[in-house]
């Protein structure tokens, strides 16, 4: 077997991939294709590329499979691209692209200096709260919250199939930014009630959005800051994308509160891109982390039997680790 440096280089190189992508969903290209189809000529014009750019550029996305271009020169989208990067349509997942393109790509770039000295790299850096700046401005506060339902759209529809809901009759979403979990779940469980739990900036947005799926009825929102208030009261309570985003002294302060806060037979899910527990196979889930790195004063995502250990010393029992889609898995534990 010969030894070649492929791998190497196209992993030393995937920011080039990276890039071109995030700058299609920035410009709305495969929005754009999704209602219109078009030769190089067409869309130079419709898009503002300039020519000496734009068939290098299209065709790089024809080449990265995400655009086709068919003999007759006409770039269309592919399936997967016309699924989920047209604004358009309610499975759009490019909120957490354009969020990658606007603060993750250049705070990346910093990435050596937090290795070195485990310090944050973002409007963080230098101790200040993490979420302050994007939660004080409206449209970055939107653009925050929209990724957020972008990245966990497939796992919050996992968790309303596969967790055991028929036992239970209401839940309450911790940090439940857009509302998407509380969402998925409600829409596919009439008998439930839901809450959506997170700090009061964000009840026009959650309550928008849970007007648009027809959920008013059913699901509330609940003002308040899980550092300083008690957590709402339901049959189950969810943290998904939450507990990453804290140090270790946080994590084990929130997953007892959560004990606090359920019923006896009630359950807590924990979801993340859980790490394997031989940290060697989840390269999402090890790459988050070092978002986490990036992101927050003291994030940091976990295994498995991490999480279960968590949840046995703040008093939770029958814990098990199920996975969702992709990267993400759930941890779930009974009181």
């Amino acid at each position: 077997m010969s030894l070649t440096p492929d791998h190497i280089l196209q992993t030393g190189l995937a920011f080039w991939a990276s890039k071109t992508l995030l700058s299609a969903v920035e410009m709305e290209i495969f929005t754009e294709l999704a209602k219109h189809p078009g030769d190089l000529g067409t869309l130079q014009g419709r898009m503002g590329l300039h020519p000496r750019g734009a068939r290098d550029f299209l065709d790089a996305l024809v080449a990265l499979k995400f655009l086709q271009r068919g003999d007759d020169g006409i770039y269309r989208n592919t399936p997967e691209t016309d699924l989920f990067l047209d604004k358009a349509k309610p499975s759009y997942i490019g909120g957490i692209l354009e969020m990658a393109n606007h603060r993750l790509y250049p705070f990346w770039g910093s990435l050596t200096e937090a290795v070195r000295t485990g310090e944050s790299q973002n409007e963080s850096k230098g101790g200040h709260d993490p979420f302050a700046a994007l939660y004080a401005d409206p449209a970055k506060l939107k653009e925050f919250l929209r990724a957020m339902s972008g990245v966990s759209r497939g796992a919050n529809m996992a968790i309303a199939q596969k967790f055991p809901w028929a036992k239970y009759q209401s839940c309450a979403d911790i940090g439940t930014a857009q509302g998407d979990l509380v969402t998925q779940i409600t829409l596919a469980h009439p008998h439930l009630q839901g809450i959506g739990f997170d700090l009061p900036e964000v009840a026009p947005i959650f309550e928008d959005y849970i007007a648009a799926n027809g959920l008013a009825e059913r699901v509330k929102f609940a003002g308040g800051s899980f550092f300083t208030d008690e957590l709402p009261q339901a049959d189950v309570l969810l943290f998904g994308h939450i507990l990453h985003d804290w140090n270790l002294d946080t994590k084990l302060m929130l997953l007892n509160k959560a004990y606090a806060a359920l019923p006896v037979g009630g359950a807590v899910v924990v979801y993340d891109s859980i790490i394997d527990d031989a940290r060697k196979e989840n390269a999402f889930g090890l790459l988050m982390s070092l978002n986490m790195l990036i992101e927050t004063p003291g994030g940091f995502d976990y295994t498995g039997a991490d999480c279960i250990s968590w949840m046995q010393e703040a008093g939770f029992t029958n814990c098990r680790v199920e996975h969702l889609v992709g990267p993400d898995s759930m941890v779930i534990g009974i009181k």
